[in-house]
């Protein structure tokens, strides 16, 4: 059955706007050529799109010098103004940017374990707020937030998880509060990676690929046939709680240790440098990996594995397992990086049989340090392991990804709603 007039009006007109948003500002001859429509349907859908503010004259072509073919046109990029957060377990960091994505401001701060409930929300609100003051931006249209922790599926919400600061649930009702006329989207961190390494990082040239998240926790994220995948109940990826050798015992509901957090997590990996015999910079010699020294590992459930519902864990402070792995890296240390390579590709292999990805990110502060070394070891391990092809990747975006994810998760939604027919 052919599309109604509207209904083809609404389909010419998101396809226009969205090539104004990848390629940038286009002529009217430009967008013909780009989407096969006639010029007159090209004339009217500039003139529809212009007359709702959508877009507007930006300049003139260089190729055509002047005059009415010259004209080239753009998306009015402070229609809505956007943010993004990266909600971590000791502290939050924002970006606030124009509808195209162009980043305005950006700021962060340092919350720690010790600080309560309410002043840990207010200084998070605080920040928002702050940051869209110095970019100019009176009202956001909408705030994408990456967090540890699973997301519901039905409802969107950040479950309640044992082992979350409670600040990071409230953190969302009170910008409900603070900002009533915003729109606020919550993901999980993994997959927002995951997201921003698929549009801009290492992953661009597949449709499926899984990121491995190797941080104080362990995560993974499944983008299958261009679709991040959630899950039913939103645990796709709780990587953590699989069973593996080489631990001391099997993971609980409530316990990963025993899983492959215990492998490839921040404690685990400085346990390993400590039976190498290297020091964790920053928390004195390795052996504090076994908890002989509060100033490099302690135990509580403040990890990213357990923000993520893996239960308590050792928690490695001052980013001493990426530290050690980076110095490992710079330094030479190739029988470390080949046994953290063993350990690392287990709990790959176990993902590429079961989901044939064809590609692994390796992402998270760990992954970030080992970097392609860490990445090609891996991918010579899996290779011996499984009969199924897979790259091994480094991810492009390190620190930026979820921040990244999380900007392009609220771009996404507002021009879903701003681009919607009318």
């Amino acid at each position: 059955m052919p599309a109604s007039p509207s209904t083809a009006r609404a389909i010419n007109d998101r396809l226009a706007l969205r090539l104004l948003q990848q390629e940038g500002p286009l002529t009217a001859g430009q967008l013909k050529q780009l989407t096969g429509l006639s010029r007159p349907t090209v004339a009217d859908l500039v003139e529809r799109l212009a007359a709702a503010g959508l877009i507007d004259v930006v300049g003139e072509s260089g190729e055509q010098r002047r005059g009415p073919n010259a004209r080239l046109y753009g998306i009015v990029a402070d229609q809505a103004h956007l943010a993004a957060l990266d909600v971590r377990t000791e502290g939050v960091s924002v970006v606030v940017s124009d509808l195209l994505g162009r980043v305005l401001a950006e700021a962060s701060v340092p919350i720690g374990g010790d600080t309560g409930t309410g002043p840990a929300v207010e200084q998070a609100v605080a920040l928002v707020e702050r940051a869209a003051k110095e970019a100019g931006v009176a009202e956001l249209h909408t705030v994408g937030i990456g967090a540890p922790g699973l997301i519901d599926p039905a409802s969107g919400e950040l479950r309640d998880t044992t082992g979350l600061p409670e600040w990071h649930r409230r953190l969302v009702l009170a910008l409900h509060e603070r900002l009533p006329g915003t729109r606020i989207h919550v993901e999980n961190e993994t997959n927002l990676a995951a997201l921003a390494e698929q549009r801009e990082g290492i992953a661009q040239d597949r449709d499926t690929f899984v990121l491995l998240w190797l941080g104080h926790g362990t995560g993974a994220a499944v983008v299958l046939d261009g679709t991040l995948r959630r899950g039913a109940s939103g645990g796709t990826g709780e990587i953590g709680f699989l069973p593996v050798p080489g631990t001391a015992g099997l993971p609980s509901a409530v316990d990963c240790e025993g899983g492959f957090h215990s492998l490839a997590g921040s404690a685990g990996v400085v346990r390993l440098a400590g039976e190498w015999g290297l020091a964790v910079p920053g928390g004195g010699a390795a052996g504090v990996a076994r908890g002989d020294s509060a100033g490099g590992v302690v135990r509580g459930d403040s990890s990213a594995g357990a923000a993520r519902g893996d239960g308590p864990a050792e928690v490695v402070r001052g980013d001493g397992a990426a530290s050690v792995v980076r110095e490992a890296v710079a330094h030479g240390e190739y029988g470390f990086l080949d046994a953290l390579a063993d350990r690392v590709a287990v709990g790959v292999a176990s993902v590429v049989a079961v989901l044939d990805p064809g590609c692994v990110v390796l992402a998270g502060e760990v992954g970030q340090a080992g970097g392609a070394d860490l990445a090609a070891r891996v991918e010579r391990r899996v290779r011996r392991m499984s009969p199924l092809p897979t790259d091994v990747r480094a991810s492009a975006l390190g620190g930026e990804a979820v921040l990244r994810g999380a900007l392009l998760t609220a771009r996404d939604r507002a021009q879903d709603e701003l681009f919607a027919p009318r």
